[in-house]
């Protein structure tokens, strides 16, 4: 296996466990947010509406975070661009490369 083929191996290994933390992360999120569901539906009173914000807010903090975390998992690269982890090293390898020959 050559150094780049090598190279683009661990890439697909690093994406591949981004992947199955951001699922892990959802299953989660899932099953904690019903187990709420539940309990705060039971502890309601008689006449009381399901529907206030006390109800909502740990799904809703929590899946901004989760939202979050699948863009940076699915989306695009806006802050740094494809490859910026790539191109940087190449860029600092070329500079000591300079560097040594001066």
């Amino acid at each position: 296996m050559t150094t780049e083929e090598q190279s683009k191996y661990e890439n697909a290994i690093k994406r591949v466990k981004k992947i199955k933390g951001f699922y892990s992360h959802l299953l989660v999120y899932v099953v904690i947010n019903i187990m709420i569901l539940i309990v705060n539906v039971q502890s309601l009173d008689k006449g009381e509406s399901y529907l206030s914000l006390k109800n909502f807010s740990t799904a809703l903090f929590w899946g901004i975070g989760l939202a979050a975390q699948g863009l940076s998992v699915f989306g695009p690269n806006i802050v740094l661009g494809q490859n910026w982890e790539e191109k940087k090293i190449k860029e600092l390898m070329e500079k000591e490369k300079l560097n040594k020959y001066e």
